[in-house]
């Protein structure tokens, strides 16, 4: 049986993934193909409207059958921090829509098959700028967030 992350609540929610890649890769990603992501911080945003805990949780397994494209890159990148907040609406995309406008660059596709978003996967050399944005986009959708930091880590970005 499949644990959830038990920091997170098993309400239906909206989260940012905060993900760290500390060298360059070229990634193949599912039917995206071979990617080539830069160093430093990505932001992966996801809806969770069956329960984040269980979602969540599964994004931070390490053993896992590949499904979607965050998987491959969290099969080379690190995990650092969840953003997440309450909503049976399904937030994502206008999260999304917030941090391109703001001039983050994406992965075309990634993260957006099942919607007509450029994309969900959002990179920053740094984290800060990535945090800033995120909480903005939250606040402006009137979805309180809430920060966890699924393991302890030593990260300086």
């Amino acid at each position: 049986m499949k644990k959830p992350n038990p920091l997170l609540p098993a309400d239906p929610g909206v989260y940012v993934l905060l993900i760290y890649l500390e060298n360059p890769e070229a990634i193949v990603v599912g039917r995206l193909g071979a990617i080539d992501f830069p160093a430093g911080c990505y932001a992966y945003v996801g809806s969770a409207l069956r329960g984040l805990s269980a979602r969540v949780g599964r994004h931070l397994r390490r053993r896992k059958k590949l499904h979607w494209h965050v998987d491959y890159l969290l099969q080379k990148a690190q995990p650092s921090e969840v953003v997440w907040a309450l909503s049976q609406e399904k937030l994502e995309c206008s999260i999304a829509r917030t941090l391109l406008r703001q001039g983050f660059q994406s992965i075309p596709r990634f993260g957006a098959s099942d919607c007509r978003c450029p994309s969900h996967l959002f990179h920053s050399p740094t984290a800060n700028p990535l945090r800033n944005a995120i909480a903005r986009a939250f606040t402006s959708l009137n979805a309180p967030p809430y920060l966890e930091q699924p393991r302890p880590l030593s990260l300086s970005f």
